[in-house]
């Protein structure tokens, strides 16, 4: 059986992320897991805003990413190291992961700018094919299935 020793959790504190991070502190409370929370302010999403408004963009970007992680945090109920990076998500969470030497990155399948995407947001796409460790990948789920959320085994 494999341990899980160290899990990742990448959030962006959106509603589609909740369920990830639900799933994720399941996973870590199964195998007694460290449990590490992350977000990372997009440079692109910052240095796209107009030169006038960036620090304060970077600035609401940071408030909403500490929200994001307080609440996996108060959701816990138990520590979680927190970090807030700067970069491309997808490299950010890689590199974390990496110096972390985590055992399985947890994040959902879109996020705030991912009601577009079909399938799996970008950014998910991106670490799933360039992690070099195990990605656990939940999807939101549809108003059908939400019935009995409680029966999801991982």
């Amino acid at each position: 059986m494999p341990e899980f020793d160290t899990i990742v959790i990448a959030t962006d504190g959106s509603e589609s992320v909740r369920r990830a991070v639900r799933v994720a502190l399941d996973f870590a409370d199964r195998f007694d897991a460290d449990v590490h929370a992350l977000y990372v302010v997009d440079e692109g999403e910052v240095a796209a805003s107009p030169e006038q408004v960036r620090e304060e963009m970077r600035d609401a970007l940071d408030d909403s990413g500490q929200e994001a992680l307080d609440e996996v945090v108060d959701t816990a109920g138990r520590p979680v190291t927190t970090a807030v990076r700067e970069g491309r998500p997808a490299t950010e969470i890689r590199e974390y992961a990496v110096t972390h030497d985590a055992d399985v990155v947890a994040m959902g399948t879109r996020g705030r700018h991912g009601e577009n995407r079909f399938l799996i947001g970008s950014v998910a796409e991106r670490v799933v094919r360039t992690c070099p460790v195990p990605v656990l990948t939940v999807r939101q789920l549809g108003e059908r299935e939400r019935g009995d959320e409680a029966a999801v085994e991982v």
